[in-house]
């Protein structure tokens, strides 16, 4: 395995890049675009890479449907931490291009959602059609393929582009997170600000099924970030469930909670346990009464002593 390469979904000039060069082990390390999310997940699946970062979820489209299903199957991998970046775009064209010179516009198709309200706008006329990444959209509009592509506008210099148009976006404070992926290993120790990923499979169809697993959290006093159900290639109506929880797994909540559905879930798959980007143990909400590591030990202790007879 290279222990100095990390991956990233390239090509150069993408979000992932820069999001990516934001990490400080970066600058020491040897950065390699890939052309997909498989693509660059494979390469730490078979020890070309010793981790890479690929987009998750965005405040607007919501979740990375390529990324979730990926960590979802195949070797397992496990995530170590995660960014957040601000996204905003930039209309790249050609040198010489005006507004009204342009017919089509390529960028990711996540891009597209992000910057709808201003192409119906300034646009109107124009067509889309969706690259395999924003950087990608750019490399096109420099061999000629498209008029004009949404990226980010440090890419501009890359493709020899000019940014026509800076600042774009539809939702104020768009941001999309990526997480650095790598093969399982012992997680990081906890920070007190963390987050656990898993995904769980239904063990079948019926009322109150998810109901169930959800309890498995919430009875325990855990908070769930996000959760996405996504079908399992297995026919309609079946699904797994890609979730985020507040908490590390050495919380005891979490793992309790963990237990508690691989007692009923036919599998469960652990995706790690990380910091949140940018949070800090004061932002994390206060625990409901019972569910601190305490409160499980006390009543841990309680039980032995019962069953001793030890009142």
């Amino acid at each position: 395995m290279s222990a100095t390469r990390y991956t990233y979904l390239g090509p150069e000039g993408t979000f992932t890049e820069a999001a990516l060069r934001t990490l400080p082990e970066a600058a020491a390390r040897e950065l390699v675009p890939m052309v997909s999310v498989p693509a660059t997940l494979d390469a730490v699946r078979n020890g070309e890479a010793a981790a890479a970062l690929v987009p998750i979820e965005n405040s607007v489209e919501g979740g990375v449907t390529t990324t979730v299903d990926e960590l979802a199957k195949g070797e397992p991998l496990m995530i170590y931490r995660e960014v957040v970046l601000p996204i905003t775009f930039a209309l790249l064209v050609r040198p010489g291009t005006a507004l009204t010179d342009i017919k089509t516009v390529t960028g990711h198709p996540v891009a597209q959602p992000q910057v709808r309200n201003w192409l119906a706008a300034h646009l109107p006329d124009a067509l889309w059609e969706s690259a395999a990444s924003n950087a990608d959209g750019a490399r096109l509009v420099q061999e000629g393929r498209f008029d004009a592509a949404f990226a980010g506008e440090f890419a501009a210099a890359t493709y020899g582009l000019v940014p026509l148009v800076s600042e774009i976006h539809d939702a104020v404070n768009a941001e999309t997170r990526f997480v650095l992926v790598g093969r399982p290993a012992r997680p990081a120790a906890p920070t007190g600000a963390d987050k656990t990923s898993v995904v769980i499979w239904l063990g079948d169809d019926h009322p109150g099924a998810l109901l169930e697993l959800l309890q498995e959290f919430a009875v325990r006093g855990v908070n769930l970030m996000r959760i996405e159900s996504r079908p399992t290639g297995q026919g309609i109506g079946n699904y797994c469930f890609s979730v985020d929880a507040e908490g590390h797994i050495t919380d005891r909540r979490v793992g309790e909670a963990l237990m508690g559905l691989k007692r009923i879930c036919p599998q469960v798959r652990f995706l790690g346990s990380y910091p949140r980007a940018g949070a800090a143990p004061a932002d994390v909400r206060p625990l409901r009464p019972g569910t601190s590591d305490e409160a499980f030990m006390a009543a841990a202790d309680w039980l032995a002593r019962s069953q001793d007879g030890r009142f």
